[in-house]
C-alpha cells in the first residue's frame, strides 16, 4: 500500500507539473501574442502616419510645439464649435505638461452656418502672428457672435477690435485674398479622407480618438509618449 501511494503521489505531482507548465505556457503565449499584436498596431500607426503623413499636416499648417516633438496630436476644429471651446484649455494643458513632447496641428473643419468666415479670420490673424491669441479670443467669445449655430459675421467682427494689436485693415484685405479659402478647402478635403464628421476630431500619432472623451484624448496621447 505504501508503495502504491508514493506512486500516486508522483503520478498527482507530475500532472500537477504538467498542469502547471502548461499553463506557463499558455500565459506566456498569450502575452507574446499579445505584445506581436501591440507592435503590429504601433507598426500599422507609423506606416500609417508616414504615407499619409501630409493628411495630418500641411506644410501651411499652423503648428504650436516643436518639430522634433514625439507625439503629433492633429485637431480638426471649427472656430464656431461649442466642445472645440470647451475642449481647448484641457487640449492646452496637454501641450504644456509634455511640453518639448507633444506639437499639436490645428486643421479647420468649419461645419457650421458662415463658419468659413471665422477660419478666414484665423487665417488673417496668422499673417500677423496672433492665431492663437484670436483664437483663444473667439473661444472666449463664442457665445456672443455664435447664434443658433450660425456665426454672425457683424458680430464676430464687431468683437474682433477688443483683439491687442490686430490690425483690421490688413485684415480685411487678407480675407479678400484666395490663400486663407484655399486652406480651408486643402483641410476639408484632407478631414474627409480621414473621415472627419464631427469636431473636435483628433488624431495622436495617426491613430484616431474613437471613443470621445477627455480621459481617452489623455491616455491616447499618454500610451504614445509611453513608447
Amino acid at each position: 500500500m505504501g508503495k502504491r501511494n508514493k506512486k500516486n503521489n508522483k503520478t498527482t505531482m507530475k500532472n500537477k507539473t504538467i498542469v502547471l507548465v502548461s499553463i506557463v505556457g499558455l500565459v506566456a503565449i498569450f502575452f507574446g501574442l499579445k505584445y506581436l499584436y501591440n507592435q503590429s498596431q504601433t507598426d500599422t500607426s507609423k506606416a500609417l502616419l508616414e504615407e499619409n503623413s501630409f493628411l495630418f499636416e500641411r506644410p501651411y499648417s499652423f503648428v504650436e510645439g516643436e518639430d522634433s516633438a514625439k507625439v503629433q496630436l492633429v485637431e480638426f476644429f471649427d472656430p464656431a464649435c461649442g466642445a472645440c471651446a470647451t475642449f481647448y484649455p484641457h487640449v492646452k494643458d496637454i501641450f504644456e505638461e509634455n511640453y518639448g513632447d507633444v506639437k499639436i496641428v490645428f486643421r479647420y473643419a468649419p461645419f457650421h452656418k458662415n463658419a468659413d468666415f471665422a477660419v478666414k479670420v484665423l487665417e488673417g490673424a496668422r499673417e500677423q502672428n496672433l492665431f492663437l491669441e484670436v483664437l483663444e479670443h473667439m473661444f472666449l467669445t463664442q457665445s456672443y457672435w455664435v447664434q443658433h449655430h450660425v456665426v454672425d459675421t457683424e458680430l464676430l467682427w464687431k468683437s474682433l477690435g477688443d483683439v491687442q494689436y490686430l490690425n483690421m485693415k490688413l485684415l480685411s484685405e487678407f480675407m479678400e485674398s484666395s490663400k486663407a479659402n484655399e486652406r480651408l478647402q486643402q483641410d476639408l478635403e484632407d478631414g474627409k479622407k480621414l473621415g472627419v464628421n464631427k469636431t473636435p476630431s483628433y488624431f495622436v500619432n495617426g491613430r484616431p480618438l474613437q471613443k470621445f472623451s477627455l480621459e481617452n484624448l489623455k491616455e491616447l496621447v499618454k500610451s504614445e509618449l509611453e513608447k
